[in-house]
């Protein structure tokens, strides 16, 4: 059994750790004018989150994330312009009255509630809709715009490249495949200027090809391991190999190789945070600009996480 210390010690991990993530989910809010209501969503999360009204006011106990930790309280009065236009319910526990309901209903606020990995599991709002039409709007604009798609995809997949190449560049040693990826990477941002690709099939297989040359970069960059005496490992988990699987002929699904696992993971961290950004924002996840949606796919965070990929994973 561990000791009090270590329990104690354990807490403020956890502490220092929560509020870290709460720091950079905090954004600044863009400026409004004198009679708009903010477009920030307020983001409630924990365990023991309750929201009731008391004489005809909306009360809100946010929830317990880690010890130790004071509850947050907020209060908001009817027709006040600090009311949110939606509350994000993210995950954790507690309760609402059928009273709330109402209450938000006539303030015209929308309360949503999403898991960890971002889907949504239940929406309060006359519109019986998470999302915002006219973000909606926009994005069934430039999807229906070929010019439009076509723009907006061309700018994620050049964000992409260049932050393949600033990855390259402080992570990756420098050789022969090095070289080549660089190259390939600069040449594929020279032909995006010179020349617009005229269909989103030809920007990917362009995307394609650069992205094929940078995971080549990394392959054979030697992995310290610790502990191999008493567990051993195969040889091929010494050093990064190809970003493939032994299980399937084409892609990267059900990872054979720990490198491959832990990118896998860490896609799936960022586009749980992506969708849930996404919802907060009020965008419809499962319609993309860029990427085809398949039976209700996040295509949406598809988009989103073209230019972040690899740059986000290289911080982590």
């Amino acid at each position: 059994m561990p000791s009090d210390i270590e329990l104690e010690e354990d807490d403020l991990d956890w502490a220092e750790r929560c509020n870290l993530w709460a720091k950079r989910a905090q954004k600044t809010g863009s400026r409004r004018a004198a009679r708009e209501r903010p477009r920030q969503p307020l983001i409630l999360s924990g365990h023991g989150v309750t929201l009731r009204v008391e004489n005809g006011t909306l009360t809100i106990r946010n929830g317990f994330t880690h010890y130790p930790q004071k509850q947050e309280v907020i209060r908001f009065f009817k027709g006040e312009l600090s009311i949110p236009e939606r509350i994000i319910v993210l995950d954790g526990s507690g309760t609402v009255s059928f009273d709330v309901l109402s209450w938000l209903a006539e303030q015209r606020i929308d309360l949503i509630r999403i898991d960890w990995r971002g889907d949504v599991i239940c929406v309060a709002s006359k519109s019986g809709y998470s999302a915002n039409p006219f973000r909606v709007q926009w994005q069934r604009e430039m999807r229906a715009d070929e010019n439009k798609r076509i723009e907006f995809s061309i700018s994620k997949i050049t964000q992409k490249i260049e932050n393949s190449i600033t990855t390259l560049e402080k992570s990756v040693r420098k050789n022969d495949t090095w070289n080549r990826a660089m190259e390939i990477a600069y040449a594929t941002l020279t032909k995006l200027d010179a020349r617009q690709p005229k269909s989103v099939v030809e920007l990917r297989a362009l995307e394609a090809n650069a992205a094929a040359a940078y995971f080549r970069a990394w392959k054979g960059m030697p992995i310290k391991w610790r502990g191999i005496s008493r567990r051993p490992i195969p040889d091929a988990w010494k050093e990064i190999s190809q970003r493939t699987s032994l299980f399937h002929k084409a892609g990267n699904r059900n990872a054979s190789h720990p490198v491959n696992s832990i990118l896998n993971y860490a896609y799936s961290v960022l586009q749980s945070q992506l969708q849930i950004d996404a919802i907060a924002e009020g965008y419809d996840p499962t319609i993309g600009v860029m990427h085809e949606g398949n039976s209700g796919s996040a295509a949406f965070v598809f988009d989103l996480m073209e230019p972040l990929g690899r740059w986000w994973i290289a911080r982590c």
